[in-house]
């Protein structure tokens, strides 16, 4: 029999799903359904909400802003006070070489840990290694040759790369290649003060780096096979906000979405973090949206990668090869979203959820079901399969 490991879920998803019983007063059951978690770990998680906004502090981790702050701090004090007993601040002021500063380490290191101490002295942990493993006594060889790289880099002015370097302390007589040249310098600390040459290319035809690997095959045969996202705006008060929302393609269902005041990769990742928890960590998904800067972005494709999670985008400018995301869109401001907009981008954020969670999945019927809504669709799909 294989071992099952507990799902884990981030503070910010917690958070979204206790707001649903504490904020918009849904009950504990629906609101456990809604999110795909257990009535039980939903309670836990609204008690503690209701917890932390009474000034708290949970055993378990925080789950709202200020709490995760308090937690923070009080890690950061219990370093502090770590680092007051390690008397660097009289040493450090003496100006001494690193030498003398691993020698410190090295007594140090019997009351603390290496890590803390190399980070208080602010020296890297792999040159205190470098250091515990070094000869007893350099050779008389060794500190010729660092003298010599010295002098060339000094003869040069600061201006000599290591190929220089290797060059002048051959002509020397002492034989050198570039590539220990390259490691003596760092051991000195001797930079180049020439800047690197720069390659200019030519934008001959346009690079797309993820294809269109959905190509419009919209109609999918189950459900966590692929994913659609996209971005929009809602006017919320004085401003616009942003909505990035998830979708799976099997039942056209909302499984993850996130509002803020910038439309960057940090939404659309908390967007993708959502779905992907609450679909409870699937395998071999792919994800299709637009070549928007917050899809094509490095730090969201690393959001996929690391959920192993396929990446596929639309033709540029070709709003049919997204038509899901377009279409799901246009029915949450035809038919929820005021004309005029929200108040405030709390009212905004608190209405479009109610939408996701309530109507849209729950009670809307949809064409591509059959007639059925999201949720009853999926429904039919589990317990058939």
């Amino acid at each position: 029999m294989s071992n099952r490991t507990r799902p884990t879920f981030s503070p910010e998803f917690r958070l979204e799903a206790a707001q649903l019983v504490v904020n918009q007063g849904r009950s504990i059951r629906d609101a456990a359904e809604a999110m795909g978690v257990g009535k039980s770990t939903m309670d836990k998680w609204v008690r503690q909400l209701r917890a932390e906004r009474n000034g708290i502090s949970p055993q378990a981790t925080p789950m709202t802003p200020d709490q995760l702050k308090i937690r923070e701090l009080e890690k950061r004090l219990r370093r502090v006070e770590e680092e007051k007993e390690i008397p660097k601040k009289g040493y450090r002021s003496l100006d001494v070489r690193l030498p003398e500063q691993f020698s410190l380490i090295e007594k140090l290191k019997e009351s603390h840990a290496v890590a803390l101490i190399c980070d208080v002295f602010g020296v890297n942990r792999s040159s205190y290694k470098y250091w515990v493993q070094r000869p007893s006594m350099p050779s008389l060889k060794r500190v010729k040759l660092l003298s010599e790289v010295r002098s060339a880099h000094k003869d040069s002015n600061g201006s000599a790369g290591a190929r220089t370097i290797a060059t002048i302390v051959t002509d020397r007589g002492i034989q050198l290649s570039r590539y220990r040249a390259t490691r003596l310098m760092k051991e000195l600390e001797l930079v180049s003060c020439q800047l690197p040459s720069h390659r200019y290319r030519k934008a001959n035809q346009e690079h797309i780096a993820v294809p269109n690997k959905l190509d419009r095959e919209f109609a999918v045969s189950q459900p966590n096979q692929v994913w659609c996202g996209d971005v929009t705006y809602i006017w919320a008060g004085q401003r616009w906000a942003y909505l990035a929302v998830v979708i799976d393609l099997y039942a056209r269902k909302p499984i993850g979405w996130a509002m803020s005041l910038s439309p960057d990769s940090v939404l659309t990742g908390q967007a993708l973090s959502m779905a992907y928890e609450a679909r409870g960590k699937p395998k071999g998904v792919m994800f299709h949206s637009d070549q928007g800067s917050h899809y094509s972005s490095l730090k969201f494709r690393q959001h996929l990668w690391r959920y192993q999670i396929e990446q596929s985008m639309s033709r540029r400018g070709n709003c049919w090869d997204n038509a899901p995301m377009e279409r799901f869109f246009r029915s949450l401001k035809t038919e929820w979203v005021p004309m005029l907009g929200y108040r405030n981008f709390t009212d905004a954020q608190q209405s479009i959820t109610e939408y996701l969670v309530g109507y849209y999945s729950q009670t809307r019927p949809h064409q591509h079901n059959r007639g059925l809504s999201p949720n009853a669709a999926e429904g039919q799909y589990w317990i058939s399969h």
